[in-house]
């Protein structure tokens, strides 16, 4: 499947839909092909019924500010780009509201996918 994305834009961001033990929401993800895990923004995950006090593992993340410890959450489902990834682990974390996004889509979410980023046409291909 190919997916447009404003080349000029700097960030390439996409929609994806959350789905947790309460809730789900659809938010806003900056992909991020750095990012070895995806990262979601604390407060969403418990608005989805995420409780982040009993996340077995912290994982230690350098920001652009230093060491930090995020908790690691096994999503219910997370769907973007056609694709729908279920049992999925994500680091809960705040990202600055200077971001404009909810999280960072890693190349996790992409694990048996092949990625294809053409700047040049401003597409997206997942297949």
């Amino acid at each position: 499947m190919t997916y447009r994305f404003d080349a000029g834009g700097g960030l390439i961001v996409v929609a994806a839909e959350i789905e947790g033990p309460t809730g789900s929401a659809i938010v806003r993800m900056a992909l991020d092909t750095g990012a070895t895990c995806t990262l979601v923004n604390s407060l969403i995950l418990v608005a989805a019924g995420y409780d982040l006090a009993l996340a077995k593992d912290r994982i230690e993340v350098t920001t652009g500010s230093g060491v930090e410890y995020a908790a690691k959450v096994e999503l219910t489902k997370m769907a973007a780009l056609g694709m729908k990834r279920y049992e999925l682990p994500v680091l809960a974390h705040t990202l600055p509201p200077s971001a404009g996004v909810d999280g960072l889509l890693g190349i996790d979410f992409f694990a048996g996918r092949t990625l294809t980023i053409n700047f040049a046409s401003g597409e997206l291909g997942v297949s």
